[in-house]
């Protein structure tokens, strides 16, 4: 199958094109700028540069997006054109019974995201929703939770903040007590997903899919997974609890029994370990 991956530079997304490499497709990666070999430019928020780059295609995987909540607080209009109307253009842009994987994420909770990140992108949810039966899609949503592993070099997320505290020797900021529950699950299963949710797209029939590992972490776990792989003390300081859900943990169930997909490598100090390998071998230790 030949395949389109929008947002193939980003962690993620990265991480998608060689999962689908490795299941034997061909894939076309669809980035902003600078375009490495097998890769092509389109940018979202010009609709017109992805007719060509989506042609001869028979499935998308689109993950282009803005990905941050504090992004998408600053700059909220930007986030809405990037993320529903992104993907509205690709939408417009594929032929009728291409099979498309959405990237959504589990910040949609109930339906009532509180900010401009998780509610443009169940705007996103809803227009694929609406589209797929209308043009003969095959779309699934895979509603992600916390993506970590190995090639996160965002030093906003968790995982990179804390294994650069270790390297460092910084402290790490805890927001509250650190009792705060999340569901971290490896960036290789959540590419093996979509591999799956492509393969599993029907014509004509939506789905939405939570992926996660059905594991509760709490940040003062992923702050003891770092101490472990990296044999160093990691120094944390205390602030306020910021004004966050307590807990969201993913149930994995309905993607096991959909696509036959397991997050098989999600335990809190696989994800670490590897993140810490990958970081540790750039820096020749």
């Amino acid at each position: 199958m030949r395949v389109a991956v929008t947002g193939a530079g980003g962690f993620v997304g990265r991480a998608v094109v060689s999962a689908l490499v490795a299941a034997g497709h061909e894939v076309v990666g669809l980035v902003r700028s600078h375009p490495a070999a097998g890769m092509r430019i389109a940018d979202l928020d010009r609709p017109a540069s992805l007719a060509d780059a989506l042609a001869g295609v028979d499935g998308v995987c689109h993950l282009g997006a803005v990905v941050r909540v504090r992004a998408s607080l600053t700059d909220p209009l930007g986030t809405w054109r990037t993320n529903l109307g992104g993907t509205l253009a690709v939408l417009e842009a594929l032929p009728r019974g291409t099979r498309l994987v959405l990237a959504s994420t589990a910040a949609v909770g109930d339906g009532l995201p509180d900010h401009p990140y998780g509610s443009s992108k169940l705007a996103a949810e809803w227009a694929v929703r609406d589209a797929a039966p209308a043009r003969g899609l095959g779309a699934v949503v895979l509603r992600l939770a916390n993506v970590a592993g190995p090639g996160d070099a965002d030093p906003t997320r968790l995982v990179p903040a804390i294994l650069g505290a270790a390297l460092e020797g910084t402290e790490f900021t805890v927001n509250g007590d650190g009792s705060a529950v999340r569901d971290l699950v490896h960036v290789a299963d959540v590419a093996e997903a979509f591999v799956a949710a492509l393969g599993a797209a029907e014509p004509g029939r939506h789905r939405t899919l939570p992926i996660g590992s059905g594991r509760p972490v709490a940040v003062r776990d992923v702050i003891a997974a770092a101490e472990r792989a990296t044999g160093r003390p990691v120094a944390v300081r205390h602030r306020e609890a910021a004004p966050e859900p307590q807990a969201v943990v993913v149930d994995p169930v309905p993607a096991r029994d959909e696509l036959g997909w397991v997050p098989r490598r999600s335990a809190i100090d696989r994800i670490v370990g590897d993140a810490w390998a990958e970081r540790a071998a750039a820096q020749q230790w």
